[in-house]
């Protein structure tokens, strides 16, 4: 799957953290923007898996926002900001499987009494004697 640059809007703020005098003169974090509801690179089925996952990270526009401000370079931040997005989209591509239900075969049903009644017996040597009275 490719998404085209041109689909993302990504600015820069000022990062928190640490970085000094460099903190409050340099805007170095990246913020990536992505309007998932009319992004026309997406087929409806992931658009759908996409949506359903991302509910409650997008806007009330049908945009996802991520931030980076892990680095002390905008450059860096920004291709942060790209990775985060790839492993979104990786994670949403995946389709689990579906479950099939199967039976227990003859032979484990066999083995789980086999064990069941082995237990039983040795716990019922365990036990006191009856009293007689």
């Amino acid at each position: 799957m490719r998404i085209p640059v041109s689909e993302f809007k990504i600015t820069y703020a000022r990062s928190s953290g640490p970085g000094g005098q460099n903190v409050n003169k340099v805007n170095s974090k990246a913020l990536l923007r992505w309007n998932l509801l009319e992004s026309p690179s997406l087929s409806p089925e992931l658009r759908a898996r996409l949506f359903a996952r991302l509910q409650n990270r997008l806007t009330r526009e049908g945009e996802l926002l991520i931030a980076s401000d892990r680095f002390r370079d905008q450059g860096q931040n920004r291709e942060d900001c790209i990775a985060k997005l790839h492993e979104i989209l990786e994670a949403a591509a995946f389709v689990p499987k579906t479950r099939r239900k199967t039976k227990p075969s003859r032979s484990s049903i066999r083995k789980g009494k086999e064990s069941k009644s082995r237990n039983s017996a040795k716990k019922a040597l365990r036990r006191a004697p009856p009293r007689e009275s």
